[in-house]
């Protein structure tokens, strides 16, 4: 291939001086400049006119220099964030005081069905039922009776409130036969940027309920909200001091 580009040989054009009219000469006197001046007759010559063969490469490239989208870095990694988990665990019981759980009959059906809301709010103690901690609040949507199961099929949304520790919020099925989990969605105070799910286990629909947190994103939790647990069963109740809220049964500011 040839390494430059020629033009093939015409004859010289020139081209026709602009016209003007009487009055446009008139201006032109009156200016001190003549247009046939001011645009001079322009010939293309009959040579051959030769171009570096490189002249179309360095104009694309200049194209492209400008015109190329440009890859955003990528966001620095978060190092300092925690990724160990964390276990907490805790009883939610109602204690039939509170007025709760109500119960929505939205569908209007005798039996339960999609619609019907169930808002709520508990208590919540320690795992090892020595402190009273706070209390559960949310609502749960029902999605679907299960009448083989003699129960139904809930969609969650509560938070767990810690006093002045802060709160935990979480998400997902609640079912009244058997246990679930559910996804936890953040917090504030000491448990904010957590995430991670927790165990739900019914022990006795809806009084009694045992939930193990498996928390990530935080710092080390304090030692008062980590006692050794006891273990889930349908017997168990808080101390009589943490129930009575004494002072040393409870913590900073527990939520009532």
């Amino acid at each position: 291939m040839a390494s430059t580009i020629s033009l093939k040989s015409a004859p010289s054009l020139r081209l026709p001086t602009p016209l003007t009219s009487p009055s446009t000469l008139q201006s032109q006197r009156h200016l001190g400049f003549n247009l046939s001046h001011s645009f001079p007759t322009i010939e293309l010559s009959p040579t051959h006119q030769n171009f570096p063969s490189g002249h179309s490469k360095t104009s694309s490239t200049t194209t492209a220099f400008f015109f190329q989208k440009k890859k955003s870095p990528p966001p620095p990694a978060d190092s300092s964030r925690p990724t160990k988990v964390q276990e907490l665990r805790v009883y939610e019981i109602n204690e039939r005081d509170r007025g709760s759980p109500a119960f929505l009959k939205l569908s209007q059906k005798q039996v339960n069905s999609l619609g019907d809301l169930v808002p709520f709010s508990n208590k919540v103690y320690s795992g090892d039922l020595e402190k009273r901690l706070g209390i559960t609040t949310g609502l749960c949507v029902l999605i679907k009776h299960v009448p083989e199961k003699k129960g139904d099929r809930y969609e969650a949304i509560y938070s767990f409130y810690f006093g002045d520790y802060g709160h935990i919020s979480v998400q997902g099925p609640y079912l009244t036969y058997q246990d679930t989990y559910l996804a936890v969605t953040g917090g504030s105070g000491i448990f904010q940027g957590v995430y991670g799910q927790v165990k739900l286990q019914q022990l006795i629909f809806p009084f009694k309920l045992f939930y193990t947190f498996y928390l990530k994103g935080i710092p080390d939790l304090p030692k008062e909200l980590l006692g050794k647990h006891v273990d889930p069963s349908p017997d168990i109740e808080p101390s009589p001091a943490a129930k009575a809220k004494e002072s040393d049964a409870v913590i900073p500011n527990f939520t009532d």
